[in-house]
């Protein structure tokens, strides 16, 4: 059946996200249709819909074409948000509560979240489902290159903003701290890496690092798609501490100090080639057969 899903032109990780999901409703065997405006889908054929609540905007119109859907699975944003977040248009729903009534009252609206639902943040949404993100095992695929085999431990990403500009400072820290270690770093940030170099480096270095969001370090509610990319393509990730996280993967060892995160390092670089290698690939493996997109998709069919 035809399934629409937004097409987003955004750099950053929102458009990484949609096209895990895109490739993963291709695998599902989902005859996938991508849309710039929801008021662009033919309504005229049955169809399911991938939406965001973005796309709703308070139209009228947006909401008669969710209607129209055999099946829809609707991303939202929290009703409100622990402060100083939740001042900030990032963090909370901005659809009418008319709209959210309305919506509520579909039985063929299945509504999903990457946040851990707690504190009874989504209160005005019907029941939310928790679905965090996930390895894009469709895109990313490793090959074995020793230009970055030198590295003991590597990390890509940007200088994201969220509303607070919070992150930068956090990654500053953390990095200082590996680059005084005398460790091997590859850390790239806003270098334009393509994919298969971002892959070729995660998957090849000894390990990877994470860095999550002032946010995500407080509140634990949801992880960032490097965690799965990380464990997906290396096997071993030193990370922040972060609730989410760390109930997903009990057997990672975090920490909010960034010292005790080079010593976590250098505490698995003292492993034997095997006993590393044994562990990666148990990661990679429990990615593989439960944190992918292709899972996610499954997952979401089933409500």
């Amino acid at each position: 059946m035809k399934l629409y899903i937004q097409k987003t032109s955004v750099q950053g990780a929102w458009m990484w996200i949609n096209e895990g999901y895109r490739k993963a409703w291709l695998h599902a065997g989902f005859d996938v249709h991508e849309y710039t405006d929801i008021l662009q889908i033919d309504t005229t054929e049955e169809f399911n819909l991938m939406a965001w609540e973005y796309d709703i905007r308070n139209r009228d119109a947006a909401i008669e074409v969710i209607s129209k859907a055999n099946k829809a699975f609707i991303f939202v944003q929290p009703n409100t948000f622990p402060e100083p977040w939740g001042r900030h248009p990032n963090w909370v729903s901005g659809v009418s509560d008319g709209h959210i009534n309305t919506i509520n009252t579909f039985e063929h609206v299945k509504l999903w979240t990457m946040c851990d639902n707690s504190d009874n943040l989504y209160h005005k949404w019907k029941q939310v489902t928790t679905v965090p993100l996930a390895f894009d095992s469709l895109t990313y695929l490793p090959e074995n290159n020793k230009k970055y085999s030198q590295y003991d431990i590597s990390f890509v990403g940007g200088w994201a903003n969220n509303g607070y500009n919070e992150k930068k400072e956090i990654m500053i820290k953390t990095f200082s701290s590996f680059i005084k270690s005398n460790l091997k770093c590859g850390f790239f940030i806003n270098k334009g890496l393509t994919n298969q170099q971002e892959c070729d480096l995660l998957h090849n270095s000894r390990l990877t690092l994470n860095v999550h969001d002032a946010y995500q370090r407080a509140l634990g509610l949801d992880t960032n798609e490097r965690t799965f990319k990380s464990l997906g393509l290396n096997g071993m990730l030193v990370t922040d501490t972060v609730g989410q996280l760390n109930n997903l993967f009990p057997n990672t060892r975090t920490s909010l100090s960034s010292e005790e995160l080079v010593q976590i390092t250098k505490e698995y670089l003292s492993l034997s080639e095997k006993e590393l290698a044994d562990i990666k690939e148990q990661n990679r493996q429990n990615i593989q057969d439960s944190h992918t997109y292709v899972k996610r998709v499954e997952g979401l069919i089933k409500l």
